[in-house]
């Protein structure tokens, strides 16, 4: 060791349990929205890291509970992104229409598709799938609520719309692994023009937020 400093020598540093926790978690959802859910092992989230599996098995000794968790991240994580709380209601479901639109939720329709398919055979990742379509379902339920509070949707059922509007997601979402996704345009817009008839809005009036959503 002769000529070398002990400034030279690299110190490694152990993680908080927390960091790495959190870090395993974000790689294990990574690759369920760029490989799918199925591939999530603790071997495959252990690689990207560079540790051993064994380490993995410290914080999540069953993968199935690896896969739930960065289910639910990953679903939490989107909500957020779909559902924004500034704007009028208009405003607030053509933001909602035009991430769709956009291609922005592609990767998490894709985890969904899977999820729905999983969850067959996974009692718990069904139960954890019925809990995040439920929390999506009561916030664009709020959201149309108070659209109907302010006059801008003329209806008098919420969740009726609100369910309208996530079947016309699954049912866009349900092409998303074709090897040629559909271009035509009443493919692309389901969501905005169903959700303008659940909504009761005037035709063109919901298309036109979404326009200027896409343009912002």
């Amino acid at each position: 060791m002769s000529g070398v400093t002990s400034s030279e020598i690299p110190v490694r540093t152990r993680k908080r349990p927390e960091e790495r926790r959190e870090e395993i978690l974000e790689h294990a959802t990574a690759i369920a929205l760029d490989e799918g859910l199925e591939r999530i092992t603790l071997r495959a989230v252990a690689d990207r890291l560079g540790v051993r599996p064994g380490l993995i098995t410290h914080y999540f000794p069953a993968a199935e509970a690896l896969v739930i968790e960065a289910f639910t991240r990953a679903a939490v994580q989107e909500r957020e992104r779909f559902f924004t709380t500034s704007g009028t209601p208009v405003d607030r479901v053509a933001h909602f229409a035009a991430h769709i639109e956009r291609g922005a939720s592609l990767p998490l329709a894709r985890m969904w598709l899977n999820a729905r398919h999983l969850a067959r055979f996974s009692p718990a990742l069904d139960t954890a799938l019925q809990q995040q379509d439920q929390l999506d379902r009561e916030r664009l339920t709020a959201i149309i609520e108070d659209g109907i509070a302010s006059g801008d949707f003329p209806i008098t059922d919420a969740e009726t719309a609100c369910i309208r509007i996530l079947i016309a997601v699954d049912g866009g979402g349900s092409y998303v692994n074709t090897a040629t996704p559909p271009t035509h345009r009443a493919h692309r817009q389901v969501v905005a023009d169903v959700s303008e008839w659940a909504l009761g809005l005037e035709p063109g009036a919901l298309r036109a937020a979404v326009d200027a959503a896409s343009a912002a």
